[in-house]
């Protein structure tokens, strides 16, 4: 099996702060209703933006979500555009992608479940997502599996993934100086015909506060591309290992790009901040 591993310094994330947006952010939900046309409202009658309706009960099990299909923008000017000419060819012919969200589950005290479709001519992928104890969140356990439907085994694969954040917090709480967590608190795998993978994330925390973050790729063929993969790898294993360590560092940059601009508030001034995120994420109401 080839290994790859990384270890990159990230920012670290407040405890406090972290669940008590998850639990401000659960609670504006489970207060929401149905509107005209499938849009979701808040309590305060505002819409959740490009979230509607489109089956079922708003909040129950089989509940059924799609995006909000975006207004088409209008014309600088009153003069009308000349029409495109159609193009010709099989590259002018766009394919359609069906996508929706079926609620499975929703007990803000206990679990919280959701199950996303992603279809077209050629490839169908199904995800779930499982959030432990929303309100406090303890656990997020991811599932996905792919397939075309007109391939065969060589066009399907399969993931599954957890991250257990009560070991996260746990190990980051501990001494600089101490061993680092014993089971990765964060792992997945992928499985395909031709190959498994294997993801680990480790943190552990540094000196200065910040958190040090270890990440384990382990990959190994299946069938007859072990011995092939095994002397393809023997050749391009510095590209690989290259590739990886980039993965990781933007990975990284992008964590920290994302902690540095979210909010310090508290309390209603951080449910405020999260209700104008969930309808107007781009700050184009005018006040």
């Amino acid at each position: 099996m080839a290994r790859f591993e990384h270890t990159v310094t990230v920012a670290p994330l407040d405890r406090g702060w972290f669940e008590e947006a998850a639990g401000l952010t659960v609670g504006l939900l489970d207060a929401s209703r149905e509107g005209p046309d499938g849009a979701v409202l808040l309590a305060d009658g505002r819409a959740v933006d490009g979230l509607r309706l489109l089956k079922g009960r708003h909040l129950q099990p089989g509940a059924r979500y799609a995006s909000t299909p975006e207004a088409p923008e209008k014309p600088a000017s009153s003069e009308a555009a000349p029409a495109p000419e159609p193009a010709s060819g099989p590259v002018a012919q766009a394919v359609p992608v069906s996508e929706a969200t079926v609620l499975r589950e929703w007990r803000p005290s206990r679990s919280i479940e959701v199950e996303n479709l992603m279809e077209d001519a050629s490839f169908s992928v199904r995800t779930k997502i499982r959030l432990r104890d929303p309100l406090t969140p303890r656990a997020l356990e991811l599932s996905l599996s792919g397939h075309n439907p007109k391939g065969g085994s060589l066009y399907r694969f399969s993931g599954r993934g957890k991250a257990d954040l009560a070991a996260w917090w746990a190990a980051v709480d501990r001494l600089p100086a101490a061993p680092p967590a014993a089971r990765a608190p964060v792992s997945g795998k992928a499985v395909h015909r031709l190959g498994k993978a294997r993801l680990t994330v480790t943190p552990r925390p540094a000196e200065d506060g910040s958190w040090r973050v270890s990440v384990v790729l382990g990959v190994r063929g299946r069938w007859l591309l072990r011995p092939v993969g095994a002397v393809a790898l023997f050749f391009a294993r510095g590209a690989v290992t290259r590739s990886f360590r980039e993965a990781v560092e933007s990975a990284a940059e992008e964590w920290n790009t994302a902690l540095a601009e979210l909010t310090p508030l508290h309390g209603e001034a951080l449910r405020a901040e999260i209700a104008d995120a969930l309808t107007d994420p781009d700050g184009s109401e005018v006040l």
